[in-house]
């Protein structure tokens, strides 16, 4: 096995809200892929006395753990037990019912001889390469189906699209949004590579039509993750009127994990 891992932060002076790794269980059979990306609250009240970067830090440290030490358990199950881990951590100092409570997408994979398990909540990605060189790309497409006029509106977004029916669902505080997540399992034998990315790195493909996904995950495979960052930068700082970012943030931070079983 080979692997890859960057994070960049989209503004060097402000912490990576971002989280990845590799787990290997010492039993050296399988592993699995965590990769996380911090949702930027608005500069408000949050009901928490917790940064995201905590928040991200402490889940993506329990699902870390737990992929590679549970596998009696599903990702699913894998997923909330994490969200239920962290929210213990800082329910007794924090609202955890308020709609910005720290939160996070997430991107989840986890192999064995026998399969590979997966698992996607929001706007990450994960592209999964066949041995014949076919990249899929697993993706919740909720958010990107949400009404933009509606995105505008903090408020809006909050009320009547974050973590409800028809909107939108992250890992924040309730455990049972892991149900809400895409997943699947595939023989290992159809699974040659898996690359997990933020959307700062999937930009792209989704903000600057740069190319596909097979495009994207054939840049990872020669150049790494660094040039698909570097590449992306670039289109961003061109950028300047903002036709391709929109209202996004003009830079984001940006992962990639890239792993060849």
């Amino acid at each position: 096995m080979r692997s890859e891992l960057i994070s960049v932060p989209g503004d060097p002076t402000r912490p990576d809200e971002d989280y990845a790794s590799v787990g290997l269980p010492a039993s050296g059979q399988g592993g699995s892929i965590v990769v996380l990306d911090g949702v930027t609250p608005p500069a408000t009240d949050q009901g928490c006395l917790h940064s995201v970067p905590w928040f991200t830090a402490r889940l993506g440290g329990a699902l870390h753990e737990l992929s590679v030490s549970r596998r009696d358990l599903t990702l699913t199950e894998v997923l909330g037990h994490a969200i239920a881990r962290t929210s213990d951590a800082h329910r007794a100092t924090c609202d955890l019912s308020h709609p910005r409570t720290p939160q996070a997408t997430v991107v989840l994979a986890r192999w064995s001889e026998a399969l590979v398990e997966y698992l996607v909540l929001s706007d990450s990605a994960l592209l999964i390469e066949s041995p014949a060189g076919a990249v899929i790309p697993v993706l919740d497409d909720r958010l990107s189906r949400v009404p933009h006029a509606t995105l505008r509106s903090a408020a809006a977004t909050d009320a009547i699209l974050r973590n409800k029916e028809g909107g939108f669902f992250t890992a924040a505080a309730d455990p049972s949004v892991a149900s809400r997540a895409v997943t699947g399992t595939l023989p290992r034998s159809e699974v040659r590579a898996l690359t997990a990315l933020t959307d700062g790195a999937t930009r792209w493909v989704e903000k600057f039509g740069e190319g596909d996904w097979t495009e994207l995950f054939t840049l990872i495979r020669k150049e790494g993750g660094r040039s698909l960052i570097d590449r992306v930068r670039a289109l961003e700082r061109a950028d300047t009127a903002g036709m391709y970012l929109g209202r996004s943030k003009p830079h984001d931070d940006a992962t990639v994990v890239h792993v060849e079983l």
